[in-house]
Formats: structure tokens, sequence, C-alpha cells
């Protein structure tokens, strides 16, 4: 039940590295924004650094020459063509301002936003010698996210969960509506009430289909003796995994 989390961290390459550190040096679980990079900083991480690169400032100019479409809002209408955003319901109270708002206010549906090649977590499970388990998420968030919003990374049973006398469990997808039903909490308590692993990843993300039958997203479980298994929905998701009597990583693919 060691937790260390960092979120809307800028300027701090190592995610991952400020969030142990969090864990291992701080009574707190989770530290957010600016004061999350000094602390990294403070704590020896390299930085501030430049996290742009020419391929994500090139992604970001055709965004925004596209009017900012994608995005992530709902129900509402920009003053202009990439904002600022006002809700539907004042338009009749703010006449002049958003009296020229078209149709590019339009939602786009979910499955637009998120897929395989939207987002970038990387999450990973690791038993120890002692058979101590620990597990851990990284991402750079969703593509075209909102400034400031947070997604599944850092909550812990969400993208992530592990307990020494059960297993763990890794997330990725759609981590807006992911963090909602609590995923790996959900697989990691499957397993221990005595569920298997495949049956435990199976169970958690059917819980979400039914609710959001078109989301994107995967879990893997691994048990405490070493068992794996994933589950996924909505896409054709592959984990690798290694041990010490295989001479090399080995990749599983997983069906919806």
């Amino acid at each position: 039940m060691e937790v260390g989390a960092v979120a809307s961290m800028r300027y701090v390459k190592d995610g991952i590295k400020a969030a142990r550190l969090v864990m291992q040096h701080t009574k707190h679980t989770m530290l957010v924004g600016e004061r999350a990079s000094i602390f990294a900083i403070s704590m020896g991480l390299p930085g501030p650094t430049n996290l742009s690169s020419s391929e994500s400032m090139e992604k970001w100019t055709r965004w925004k020459e596209n009017n900012c479409q994608p995005n992530f809002r709902k129900n509402v209408v920009p003053v202009d063509s990439c904002g600022p955003y006002q809700p539907k319901d004042n338009l009749g109270h703010n006449k002049g301002i958003c009296s020229e708002a078209n149709s590019i206010g339009t939602i786009e549906s979910r499955t637009c936003l998120v897929g395989p090649h939207s987002h970038d977590t990387i999450s990973m499970a690791v038993i120890d010698k002692m058979g101590h388990v620990a597990v851990g998420t990284s991402t750079n968030g969703a593509t075209f996210k909102i400034s400031g919003r947070v997604g599944d990374g850092p909550i812990a049973g969400s993208a992530a969960y592990a307990d020494d006398g059960v297993g763990a469990c890794g997330a990725t997808g759609d981590g807006d509506i992911m963090m909602r039903f609590l995923p790996c909490y959900q697989v990691v308590e499957s397993m221990r009430q005595g569920m298997e692993p495949e049956l435990a990843a199976k169970d958690a993300i059917s819980r979400i289909a039914r609710k959001f039958p078109d989301f994107m997203g995967a879990v893997v479980a691994i048990n405490k003796d070493g068992v794996h298994a994933g589950a996924c929905h909505g896409w054709t998701f592959q984990y690798s995994v290694r041990s010490p009597d295989m001479d090399d990583v080995k990749v599983f693919t997983v069906l919806p």
C-alpha cells in the first residue's frame, strides 16, 4: 500500500521517477502541477526541460489550423475557431459574443478521440525474487486534451494497482472512462476472491463495456504466482512478458 503519483507535471521528463520520489520521500500520495515539477527538480531530477518535439509541435500546428478539432469539449460553442468556449446554454445571454458561432463546436464521438495512437500509456508489473509485487504507469496523456486534464494514469486502482498477497494489474485506454470504474482495483480484488487472472481481467472490462459499449481499453492481470492474462474492448491489444526462465520477451495478443 505504498503509493506515489504526480499529475499535470510539466518540464520534467521522468514522470515515473518523480512519482517514486513522492512515495519514498513524502507522506503524501500525489503531487500535481507546477509544484510537482518544483519538487521533482529539487529532488535531483533534470529540469526544467522543454519536452516539446518537432513532431509534437507539427501535430499541434495542424490541429490549430483545423480549428482545434477534434477536442474533448462538449455542449459548448467557441467565440472564435479555438475558443474561448462558452456553454451553449449561455447563447441567449451573450448576443454579440457568440452569435456568430457555428458548427465548429460540434462534439466528436469518443471513438474519434481515443484509440491506439492517441495516447502513450506504459504500465509495468514486476514480481521480485522475494515475491514482492510492484506496478507503475506512466503516460503523456490523451492527444488534444484540455489543459489541466488528469487521466487514469496517476490514480491508484485505475491504471495500476498491486498487492503482495494477491498480484497486480495495469490498464490502458480511454482513461476518462476507465477511471470511473477503478478497473485495476477491481481486478486485484477479484483475484483476492479466487478468480483466475483471465476471468478477473475480462470481468473488469465487461463492467465498463456494459455502461460504455463504444469505449476502448485493456487491462493486464498477474497473480502472485506469475500467472497472467489480458482483456480488452474496442481494439486488439498486445502485452509482453519476461520471466527468469525465458530467453527473451514474449508478446501476447488479446482479442476483444
